[in-house]
């Protein structure tokens, strides 16, 4: 991928890149919408993700391009106006610039910037945090800064909060971070603090994405973020991680149905990521996987953060042999499921459930068998 991205730099600038960053996709593995509210939350860095190449120019000028797209995005420097259309894709870029000088970090005057991606469009494995992490890395090696790899993280996450528009906690961006090969990322949010579990031998992902609509910054991700903390507020706790989930269940009354349900998932779901961490700790995949599924279950029921596509997948998947369970993973609306499978699940066992999918909607999910791989790095050029 960094010679096609060296050899698509020069094609578009006429020069080569200084500086080259990646950053991993991520999936999350449990810990449904638990971030914002303080909790837990599990994760894997995959070996697909972003690659971003980064020349400085003099003239102050920044230059934009992606492979996604044939145009090129042209602002002068200093401009940091949210963009609209064909170059939307640039304010994942444009807010890591606008969140430097909030953490204390310069942002290079004028580039050419390039960006590349491995990663399924909307499948719900977080391109988002992977471009921001990857663009922070190649813009403070422009101005030969290096804070560590935490305060990294929160300026992907400001840049997504504050200018994408995006309500999210710190998933994403920690798991494209703190990724390391063979393990999983384990955050307590309301650090955050970022340890990493190992992933049991013979543990494989596969992906299902859906194409149905992943539509995060159309506001359905934001309302659920609004009813969590209305029902926080509901039980008199700052963050619904506060709240036993003794204490949810005992206030049903008290609550209205929909703050009861969205209150009733996080509590649960949090102490589901435990639970979590302890079969991984036993090797118990079997466990992981009823856990899995006991997940998608709670979003499909209370969350309502799931679609009759992703419900079907789940479905399916679970009652096919030599899966240890599934659920959606990402935001949800939409997107993709993940499967926790052993080895012997094969491409044919996980063709036959998207022509099973195929037969029910139309057209058939994208397969990725996802490996996981480390956090973002800076590259030699």
């Amino acid at each position: 991928m960094k010679s096609q991205l060296t050899e698509k730099f020069r094609a578009t600038f006429g020069r080569a890149p200084q500086w080259v960053a990646r950053a991993p996709g991520r999936i999350e593995f449990i810990g449904n919408h638990t971030d914002y509210n303080g909790g837990t939350v599990l994760g894997a860095a995959i070996d697909r993700g972003v690659w971003v190449a980064l020349a400085l120019r003099d003239d102050g000028e920044r230059r934009f391009a992606t492979d996604q797209r044939g145009d090129l995005v042209t602002l002068p420097a200093g401009e940091l106006k949210k963009q609209t259309g064909s170059a939307a894709w640039t304010n994942y870029p444009l807010g890591v610039l606008a969140a430097l000088p909030e953490f204390s970090q310069r942002a290079p005057a004028g580039f050419d910037y390039l960006a590349m991606s491995d990663l399924p469009v909307g499948a719900g494995l977080s391109s988002s945090a992977a471009i921001e992490l990857a663009s922070a890395l190649a813009f403070l090696a422009a101005t030969q800064q290096s804070p560590d790899r935490a305060t990294v993280v929160k300026i992907g996450r400001h840049a997504e909060n504050h200018f994408v528009g995006v309500p999210c906690g710190i998933l994403d961006q920690g798991v494209s971070g703190f990724g390391r090969k063979d393990r999983l990322v384990f955050i307590d949010c309301r650090g955050p603090t970022f340890t990493t579990v190992p992933l049991p031998a013979g543990a494989h992902f596969w992906i299902f994405n859906t194409h149905t609509k992943h539509a995060l910054v159309d506001g359905l991700y934001a309302a659920r973020h609004r009813e969590c903390m209305e029902a926080a507020r509901a039980l008199g706790v700052n963050l619904l991680v506060e709240a036993p989930p003794a204490a949810v269940l005992a206030a049903e009354k008290k609550l209205s149905p929909v703050a009861f349900q969205r209150a009733r998932h996080i509590v649960e779901e949090i102490a589901r990521v435990g639970a979590t961490v302890t079969a991984l700790g036993a090797g118990d995949l079997a466990q992981v996987g009823q856990l899995l599924t006991a997940s998608h279950r709670s979003s499909q029921t209370l969350f309502e953060n799931s679609t009759p596509e992703l419900d079907f997948l789940v479905d399916a998947l679970t009652t096919t042999p030599h899966i240890f369970g599934a659920r959606l993973t990402g935001g949800g609306f939409g997107g993709a499921v993940m499967a926790l499978t052993s080895e012997k699940f094969s491409a044919g066992d996980a063709a036959a459930v998207s022509a099973a999918y195929a037969k029910q909607f139309g057209t058939a999910p994208d397969l990725l068998h996802a490996q996981t791989g480390d956090g973002a790095e800076l590259l030699v050029t």
